[in-house]
């Protein structure tokens, strides 16, 4: 691009930022509800295929539109240009009188009536799950505890099982073991979770760097659009986290952080031991190249876990925790891999 071109895309684009609205469409994909219930609101979206359904799993804290980030970055509307026949869960906001709930909630109510309720839709198909984070934990989860679950494969990005790989969590658990995990406990309690504006400045210390040098960032790239929207629309994320209740942050902090459970591929729910070597069904597992909330070696010990499943895939894939799921590199690459995983397991009709 000649200096005169870039300097009119960046005059226009400055233009649009500051006093436009902003430069990328935030449109969501056009989708019509299903189902609902306590904590899911189900959807399919409009213009999919006739194929086996796609189930999209979004973890805990945080808006469901992650699979939805903005046009021409968006998971969701790549899977159904792709004919995708494409649904998604949306748990919604957590109240305060959420604060009772704990993880089992979403494994034994959630994400089953969720997945029968997609396979119903679908006249009868089984569901191909894709998951986020702790989304692809309960969908593992879910699926190991309940065989019977019309669920044909399971595909996870950034979904950590080994907490000791991860750096943010390294700091604190020597003054947790040393305090048997009381040193947060009062605070969830009270609060009756973790509150969002938590949650959203946890999710920005993963990305201090970028946090600090946006700014220049954005000078630097005034004249490249699609940069620009990318960051617009990561804001609007990072705005619209949700909290945790109560009984569910207890859990992760006990059991996941503190404990480590998950990295051995078991948990104990009340007496109700549930494991990963129970997954039965084809996996594939994404982890980004830079994601300090879940390293590659968090990622990859899911691996060494689910060894009963029908088939094990790892891959890597450019971006911290958010993009590598719905980053600008993400498209071509953890969205290829997916594509590859989906059309051996699930091929679209011709």
């Amino acid at each position: 691009m000649r200096p005169t071109e870039r300097l009119s895309a960046a005059t226009t684009n400055a233009l649009d930022m500051f006093l436009r609205g902003g430069v990328a469409d935030l449109r969501p994909m056009p989708r019509v509800l299903i189902d609902k219930g306590p904590n899911r609101s189900v959807y399919r979206f409009t213009g999919a295929g006739d194929g086996e359904p796609v189930l999209l799993v979004p973890p805990l804290a945080v808006p469901a539109f992650c699979f939805d980030l903005r046009r021409g970055c968006s998971l969701a509307e790549h899977l159904v240009e792709r004919g995708r026949r494409l649904y998604l869960v949306d748990y919604g906001n957590v109240r305060f009188s959420d604060r009772g709930l704990g993880l089992e909630h979403w494994i034994n109510e959630v994400l089953p009536r969720t997945v029968r309720a997609v396979s119903r839709d679908a006249g009868g198909a089984p569901v191909h799950l894709v998951a986020w984070c702790l989304g692809g934990i309960l969908s593992l989860l879910t699926h190991a505890d309940q065989a019977d679950l019309p669920i044909a494969s399971i595909a996870t990005v950034a979904a950590p099982i080994d907490m000791t790989a991860i750096p943010l969590v390294a700091p604190i658990k020597p003054l947790a073991d040393l305090t048997r995990g009381w040193i947060l406990t009062p605070v969830y309690r009270v609060l009756g979770g973790a509150p969002r504006a938590i949650v959203k400045r946890v999710f920005q210390l993963s990305a201090i760097d970028k946090v600090v040098t946006k700014p220049y960032a954005i000078v630097s790239h005034l004249d490249d659009r699609d940069f620009l929207a990318q960051i617009e629309a990561v804001d609007r994320f990072t705005d619209n986290m949700v909290a945790y209740p109560g009984r569910t942050f207890g859990q992760m902090y006990h059991r996941f952080f503190r404990s480590n459970d998950l990295s051995n591929g078991e948990v104990d729910f009340g007496g109700r031991r549930i494991s990963l070597r129970a997954v039965k069904a084809p996996v594939l597992v994404v982890a980004g190249t830079s994601d300090s909330i879940a390293p590659q070696r968090a990622v990859r010990r899911l691996v060494d876990v689910l060894d009963n499943a029908a088939e094990v895939r790892f891959e890597t894939a450019p971006g911290g925790h958010l993009g590598v799921l719905a980053g600008r590199r993400a498209r071509a690459t953890t969205w290829r891999h997916l594509d590859e995983f989906l059309d051996r397991h699930a091929p679209v009709p011709t």
